[in-house]
């Protein structure tokens, strides 16, 4: 009865002040990832960093996501999405923050792995928020709208290096950074718990609660709750948490293989190619400034990759758009890293963009569907910090190829070899959501 009415509501301010509050925490997390990226440049002048200390300054905040991620997924599960939304989004705001006071290389290290734990953490417990509100017929839609507030966060910091760092010095972008501290209230203020997530705990009042109080903001009549649960419901209310062991049961272990290579490759190609684009850009002869205006129009491209992935998902499905905007990552990876022309250069780095974007989009429609509500923000967790590891590597890696004076078109095969493989790899074990409700995905 509770999840019935909850599904039949129609879509209405709650669900898009829900998508814009979810969405600033990943507008947020997007420009912090992307200020670094735009840092690294200036501070290796200043601090006269090799490629291999470049790399690790990248590498750092994706071991704290991948800790955040497998830690908050878990804990989210247990003590709720809202407390561990608000507590990781304050934490990588304050430690962006600290990063501008940071004096030296080893501390700029230890700032960027508290950054690198709360952003960890919110994504994929925002995700699974999201998911649990958005009514079956667009909740794919409503996933990768999410996902396309980190289009907008990467032109905010594209737009903060271009017009503020030039003339005030690296420190400026992390102070900024610091202003999702002051967004917490708003959680506060306009979030609610998961309905799901309450009936999973038994605490069957207080979803009523939620639900006539929706109700009443969306102008429908409300009548009162039957005493009685749902069959759906009173399953989900007696299922207890799942640990980390219940991902490889027989029931799960294909689409958790799947899940965790497809975001290991995603994860590992995004931090490899997108951490050093503009040091990549500048290396092709190009001034600062320049490069900031290059990297800004590739990113550009982003938010056309993000709605085209939020149409398709729809009408194709997930495991299908997710394969062919992979494919088409690697592709254009491929063509960007042997671009002879400045314009070459953009049109591939333009693609690449809108592609490799909008799998985002759809990994983080797709992974929380995978999983019942027992165990979806544990699900969603694991899988994004297995993915992360793919984060760790790549950045370092990348310095290293580049230190070895492997080539720039080299390192693009390798990002372009491991976006195929892993095209194939969703398209051979994924299991298609599309249109079905939560409860009932097996």
């Amino acid at each position: 009865m509770i999840l019935d009415r909850l599904e039949k509501m129609p879509v209405g301010s709650f669900h898009y002040k829900l998508l814009l509050v979810t969405g600033l925490g990943w507008l947020f997390d997007s420009m912090d990832t992307g200020l670094i990226a735009f840092v690294l440049p200036v501070l290796a002048k200043e601090w006269g960093l090799t490629p291999g200390q470049m790399g690790w300054i990248g590498s750092i905040g994706l071991i704290g996501m991948a800790l955040g991620a497998v830690i908050s997924g878990t804990i989210a599960d247990r003590i709720g999405r809202k407390k561990v939304f608000t507590i990781t989004v304050l934490m990588y705001a304050l430690g962006t923050g600290m990063c501008a006071l940071a004096w030296n290389y080893e501390t700029l290290l230890f700032f960027r792995f508290l950054v690198g734990f709360g952003l960890g953490g919110e994504l994929p417990v925002a995700a699974t928020l999201m998911s649990e509100y958005a009514p079956t017929r667009l909740r794919g839609r409503f996933i990768v709208l999410l996902e396309s507030f980190w289009g907008i966060g990467w032109l905010v910091a594209a737009c903060i290096a271009y017009l503020l760092i030039p003339q005030f010095g690296w420190k400026i972008a992390f102070v900024i950074g610091t202003l999702p501290a002051l967004y917490v209230f708003l959680i506060r203020l306009h979030m609610p718990e998961s309905v799901r997530y309450l009936i999973s705990k038994n605490k069957v009042e207080e979803a009523k609660e939620i639900i006539l109080d929706l109700e009443k903001k969306l102008h429908i009549d409300s009548v009162p709750f039957d005493k009685e649960l749902t069959p759906e419901e009173r399953g989900s209310a007696a299922v207890e948490v799942a640990g980390p062991k219940t991902l490889w049961s027989e029931k799960y272990v294909k689409r958790t293989i799947m899940l965790w290579m497809a975001w290991f490759g995603i994860v590992y190609s995004y931090y490899g190619i997108f951490m050093w684009l503009p040091s990549i850009v500048f290396q092709q002869g190009f001034a600062v400034v320049k490069t900031f205006e290059y990297v800004l129009i590739m990113t550009v491209a982003q938010l056309p990759g993000y709605y085209c992935a939020a149409w398709l998902v729809d009408v194709i499905g997930r495991k299908n758009t997710l394969s062919v905007f992979l494919l088409m990552s690697g592709v254009a990876s491929y063509f960007f890293g042997n671009a002879a022309t400045s314009e070459m250069l953009l049109f591939w780095g333009a693609t690449m963009s809108f592609f490799n974007l909008g799998a985002w989009g759809v990994i983080y429609t797709y992974t929380p569907e995978l999983y019942p509500t027992s165990m979806r923000a544990l699900g969603s967790g694991w899988a994004a910090g297995f993915g992360r590891i793919g984060g760790m590597i790549a950045p370092a890696l990348v310095g290293v190829m580049i230190s070895g004076q492997m080539g720039i078109n080299n390192v693009f095969i390798m990002f372009a070899a491991v976006f195929i493989v892993v095209s194939a790899v969703v398209l051979t074990l994924g299991t298609e959501t599309r249109q079905k409700q939560l409860e009932s995905i097996g």
